[in-house]
């Protein structure tokens, strides 16, 4: 596993109050994270293992996620977050929500049939004890369900130095086989694994620019213009091509994210 060294001082707290309202609270975010295409692939991965039942995602920002869940089955769900400003968000949209450390938060007797990870275990410094963490507060049969992106994607190997997920609050890099060895731990086994999303208009942007960091406005209007695009109606053939270069990619092991989904033993 490829990590960060060293690690921002504020990393754990500061930096995400930081990003809170220019970032996780713009406009053009919120509407992207709460369009019905935005966790189209998570959700139908996480419903082939979960139909029902109480869910935890960790790292739960704004609550999107949650909410479009919520819509789609009987679900109970909660969300944990450590940014403020994402977590007053997710609760104005009636997410119930946990503020602190998911680590450190004292949950009772209360389990769960489902934790999910979508896009956390690259920003946490000791990433197997959440996955311990998790694995205690599952149900017997309960599932965790990881997203991280893939060190190893086409993307990172058009783009190298240029790729723009290198963020000061990504401390953890992941490959399939790094996860695949770091993933299992006593009592979850791995049921199914791969790589999903593929957004061309990144390599696009990012080839042709200089490289660095990439401002939060700047990505936040990308994602809502590459929503557009998933949404429009006359784009069919070509959103057609796209999910056949997404799957071609994903059984290449080369699409933009790894998944991973354990089961407790």
């Amino acid at each position: 596993m490829t990590y960060a060294t060293p690690v921002a001082g504020e990393l754990a707290g500061p930096l995400y109050q930081q990003l809170g309202t220019p970032f996780y609270l713009s406009p053009e975010k919120l509407e992207s994270d709460y369009a019905s295409v935005r966790f189209a692939r998570e959700l139908r991965l996480f419903s082939r293992f979960c139909q029902a039942g109480d869910v935890l995602d960790v790292g739960c920002s704004t609550g999107a996620f949650l909410f479009q869940l919520r819509s789609r089955g009987d679900y109970r769900v909660v969300g944990t977050d450590i940014s403020a400003p994402a977590l007053a968000y997710a609760r104005s949209r009636g997410i119930e929500v946990v503020a602190g450390s998911f680590l450190e938060h004292e949950f009772g007797a209360r389990r769960f049939d489902a934790v999910t990870f979508w896009a956390v275990l690259e920003h946490v410094l000791t990433p197997r004890d959440f996955l311990r963490r998790a694995l205690g507060l599952l149900r017997p049969g309960g599932h965790v369900f990881l997203l991280v992106p893939n060190l190893r994607s086409l993307a990172v190997r058009l783009l190298g130095r240029k790729y723009r997920y290198i963020l000061p609050q990504h401390v953890n890099y992941f490959t399939s086989a790094t996860l695949a060895r770091f993933a299992p731990i006593e009592g979850l086994r791995v049921v199914v694994r791969g790589t999903m999303h593929f957004n061309p208009a990144v390599i696009w942007q990012d080839a042709r620019g200089r490289g660095g960091f990439v401002a939060d406005d700047e990505r936040a209007t990308l994602l809502r213009r590459t929503t557009a695009l998933k949404q429009n109606p006359f784009l069919q053939p070509a959103r057609f091509l796209y999910r056949l270069t997404e799957q071609a990619l994903g059984s290449l092991g080369l699409a933009d994210n790894l998944f991973m989904v354990l089961r407790k033993t």
